[in-house]
């Protein structure tokens, strides 16, 4: 099975409802996108508007997989940094490819779509992601060329008792120069 990506698709009631119904199978599959299983509808919404407000205000864009049957299979946020000075890189967030879709590359075909959008956005050089520590995104990322750089032990608490390391990676879009091409002042 392939997935047909659209970025910046036109927002409707089929698309939301899609998005909802993946982030809540996700969830209760065990997936970290922001809540533990079971999945609530409730809360998952006022999250999907928020990033739909970003998105309205420029400041999000939305990769989104559709199946063959044109259902959302996958999604991806890319948020731009607003900090001045950090405004060469872009956040990634909200990861999801549908559980039965798991296992087939898939997911390594969205993370690679989603470094094209980026690597297609004047001024962006590298993208940035969190994940929970625990689950095996780390490895998962890394295995799509992403680098740790940076762990916050326990910065998440999934529940009473269980927190996760908060894992920051890293993907260079472009090489950067090497010293040889530098030029002496």
């Amino acid at each position: 099975m392939a997935l047909t990506f659209e970025l910046d698709p036109a927002f409707d009631r089929p698309l939301h409802d899609g998005i909802t119904a993946l982030w809540a199978d996700v969830t209760d599959a065990g997936g970290a996108v922001g809540f533990v299983p079971p999945a609530n509808h409730d809360e998952i919404r006022p999250e999907l508007l928020r990033h739909l407000a970003a998105i309205a205000e420029g400041r999000t864009r939305l990769l989104v997989g559709y199946d063959e049957g044109g259902a959302v299979a996958a999604t991806v946020f890319l948020a731009r940094t607003t900090h001045r000075l950090m405004t060469h890189w872009v956040l990634i967030h909200t990861v999801m490819v549908h559980p039965r879709l798991q296992g087939q590359g898939l997911g390594r075909e969205l993370m690679a779509a989603a470094a094209d959008a980026a690597r297609a956005t004047d001024g962006i050089e590298a993208i940035r992601l969190t994940c929970r520590g625990g689950t095996g995104a780390d490895r998962f990322y890394a295995s799509c060329g992403y680098k740790e750089v940076g762990r916050v032990p326990g910065a998440i608490r999934v529940a009473p008792g269980d927190d996760r390391d908060d894992v920051i990676m890293l993907l260079p879009l472009f090489p950067p120069p090497r010293a040889a091409d530098a030029v002496a002042p």
